[in-house]
């Protein structure tokens, strides 16, 4: 592990129409002690290609020889990290230049294991299309079952802290959430920064975008991976309902 070394990790799946700015979001941070980690999970188009012109002692590009989805990326992804902190970059999204200082810099105040940063949505072109997106300043595992205001590009974890095999996600829809889940489950608090330094590309066709396919594997998460009992999972699957409706009007 090296010291104060951010290890982002990017799972890349026919992405080419993006993945330049991608790159050029993370060449461009102030912080400037980090290592980039692509994995290409067999895409079709050029985007190793595009990754590959860039790769040196700070980008990495790993292939995998089959199409295994973003959980599996992420996770290999992670077991060959070597930074202190370890956080997620989506193939189409990008962040602020100065995401990885502000955070980290938030992260040695909080003297915390896990944070996360508010965040603005944009279009396929790259332009901004909402307000910022609020978060809660913590976040623990019951908050959490409510209403998880934890977007993947804006994670961050200490790895001194956390362990390498709990940041390892499920092989499953909302692969991202259930990994959340299961840290906080074990006591950890996610602090919130709540200054947008993320932008979340809303692309038609997406996994987010579909928002009834979210919402019946979100049920699949309270009660086949968390085990809640029917109650438990209808008392906590209205509080999502709620937030959900709030969010969209906003």
């Amino acid at each position: 592990m090296v010291e104060d070394l951010v290890s982002i990790i990017i799972p890349v799946y026919n992405a080419e129409k993006y993945i330049k700015q991608t790159i050029e979001t993370i060449k461009g941070q102030v912080y400037g002690n980090w290592e980039a980690v692509f994995v290409d999970d067999c895409s079709t188009d050029k985007s190793a290609e595009i990754i590959k012109k860039d790769v040196s002692n700070k980008i990495k590009l790993i292939k995998l020889n089959k199409n295994s989805g973003p959980a599996i990326a992420r996770n290999i992804g992670i077991e060959v990290s070597e930074g202190k902190y370890v956080c997620f970059l989506d193939a189409d999204d990008l962040w602020k230049k100065d995401k990885l200082e502000k955070q980290i810099n938030f992260m040695k105040k909080k003297n915390c294991a896990f944070s996360y940063t508010s965040y603005y949505y944009i279009d396929d072109e790259g332009e901004k299309c909402s307000k910022k997106v609020e978060i809660p300043d913590t976040l623990n595992y019951k908050e959490a079952l409510k209403n998880t205001r934890i977007l993947t590009i804006t994670a961050m974890f200490d790895m001194e802290k956390i362990k390498k095999d709990l940041l390892k996600m499920p092989d499953i829809e909302l692969e991202d959430m259930a990994t959340w889940w299961q840290i906080l489950k074990k006591g950890y608090i996610a602090y919130g920064l709540n200054e947008p330094l993320a932008y979340y590309r809303k692309v038609k066709g997406s996994r987010g975008y579909n928002k009834v396919k979210s919402a019946k594997n979100r049920w699949k998460l309270y009660r086949k991976i968390e085990g809640l009992n029917i109650i438990k999972a209808a008392y906590y699957y209205v509080f999502y309902i709620i937030n959900s409706i709030v969010k969209r009007k906003k």
